[in-house]
């Protein structure tokens, strides 16, 4: 089984292209589980159609005893959709949380007959409930998910210094940069001089598309509603490099002096 976990900022893009890898993933034969780890939920909404009704802290919460069939729901094409689920917004601490419901998805072996397992997970702030899938190594392959605007690598960076604190205790390791277009001057350039100074590289680089957007207000993956489309052969390709990637390793995060000069360079129209 190949087990990986999508870090990056919040409203980065994340949870959209995790679903569609997982559905690229599915459409090429593979068996997929995806596990969103944000108290908010909706990492699984464009597989499942709508937001997930039963969460893992939802049901810890309601039943003594769960089931697989209650925290499990199958969405687009057969894809195994679980979410964490977290605490009432302002109740409680959300990392905690992550940590409740992926050790009760363990216990349960929710993914065992699953080719691949993805993790969606919040990156903003890497504290130990979020770091679980790196700490604990439920995941090993980690990709980051960035745009080129600065607290996105921001962010990327931090997750970078918590992948590098851990990677040393066990598999986990920094498979790569995801890309996903902003329309930032040189943002392609800038995120593959980032990747290539943090000692990994880009795995992908997501154009800004329309068609994500009409996709999403439909509830479906690009996958899903226009599998012909350029964006869809974009997340195909990522698909199948994820599934085959070997290139992992230990990353080697900038100082944010080093991280702001880079950003300046390439914002004057290098």
């Amino acid at each position: 089984m190949k087990k990986i976990a999508f870090y990056g900022k919040g409203g980065i893009g994340k949870s959209t292209t995790a679903a569609n890898v997982s559905a690229a993933l599915s459409t090429a034969g593979h068996k997929v589980c995806q596990i969103g780890c944000d108290p908010k939920n909706d990492s699984t909404r464009l597989l499942l159609g709508h937001i997930c009704k039963n969460t893992v802290l939802d049901m810890v919460r309601i039943k003594d005893e769960i089931n697989l069939e209650d925290i499990v729901h199958y969405g687009f094409n057969g894809i195994k959709c679980v979410e964490a689920g977290g605490p009432e917004p302002g109740v409680g601490c959300a990392g905690r949380g992550i940590i409740v419901a992926l050790e009760k998805l363990q216990e349960l072996d929710a993914a065992a007959d699953e080719d691949i397992i993805l993790y969606d997970v919040l990156g903003d702030v890497v504290c130990g409930g979020f770091a679980v899938p790196i700490r604990e190594g439920y995941a090993t392959d980690i990709y980051i998910v960035s745009s080129g605007e600065l607290m996105s690598l921001y962010a990327a960076n931090n997750i970078a210094k918590g992948i590098r604190r851990f990677a040393g205790r066990g598999e986990v390791k920094l498979a790569g940069i995801i890309g996903n277009g902003r329309n930032v001057p040189n943002e392609e350039n800038l995120l593959r001089t980032f990747a290539e100074k943090i000692n990994t590289r880009i795995v992908a680089f997501i154009p800004r598309d329309k068609i994500v957007n009409l996709a999403e207000i439909n509830r479906k993956t690009v996958i899903e509603w226009d599998p012909t489309s350029k964006q869809a052969q974009v997340y195909a390709a990522l698909a199948t490099e994820i599934f085959q990637n070997t290139q992992l390793s230990i990353p080697k995060p900038l100082s944010f002096e080093e991280l702001e000069d880079l950003i300046a360079f390439f914002g004057i129209d290098n």
